[in-house]
């Protein structure tokens, strides 16, 4: 997938999971997500790269919004059943996992600026989510969670680069060649 086609078909994907979240029907939205990451699958030809992002970002997931909505820093709409964090917002982080290796793969050797990137645009996409779609709300006062975002985020992204993009990463699980 070229990139330009990856990153639009991520924001059509992010809107259908916060839009449909936000209206109580988070099935439409983890459906677009499943969409997206299968079509990715059949274009890439990362897909054992792809594998690591995706699991690495559910993990982010778990661990960023579980830990925000035990906290009572965010209320999610569409809540979760098991999971610390709603179903349809890992769906969301295993589809932006996606991106890592085709419209992001430039941040990764800059992770400075991947960092700032995640800081500044990860709290501006659950803005979004809230202020457009009502798929989150924010605790008072809000600067909070928001800045546990801000800083989540400036890890989470660099991090999920070099998963996706570091073949360092993949190597002690291959089988070493004995002499």
């Amino acid at each position: 997938m070229r990139p330009w086609s990856n990153l639009l078909g991520y924001q059509a994907t992010w809107l259908a999971v916060v839009w449909s979240a936000g209206q109580g029907r988070a099935w439409v939205g983890m459906a677009a997500s499943v969409l997206f990451i299968a079509m990715q699958g059949l274009l890439s030809r990362t897909r054992s790269a792809d594998g690591r992002a995706l699991l690495a970002a559910a993990a982010c997931g778990l661990v960023v919004d579980g830990s925000l909505a035990a906290s009572g820093l965010l209320v999610y709409a569409s809540p979760g059943h098991a999971l610390p964090a709603p179903e349809w917002i890992l769906f969301l982080w295993a589809a932006f996992a996606m991106t890592m290796n085709h419209s992001m793969p430039w941040f990764a050797s800059h992770r400075l600026v991947a960092a700032g990137l995640g800081a500044l645009g990860g709290p501006l996409a659950y803005i979004g989510a809230a202020r457009g779609f009502g798929a989150v709300t924010f605790a008072t006062p809000a600067w909070r969670g928001l800045a546990c975002l801000a800083v989540a985020w400036e890890i989470a992204l660099p991090w999920l680069l070099r998963v996706a993009t570091d073949r360092r990463v993949a190597e002690p699980l291959a089988p070493r060649a004995r002499t």
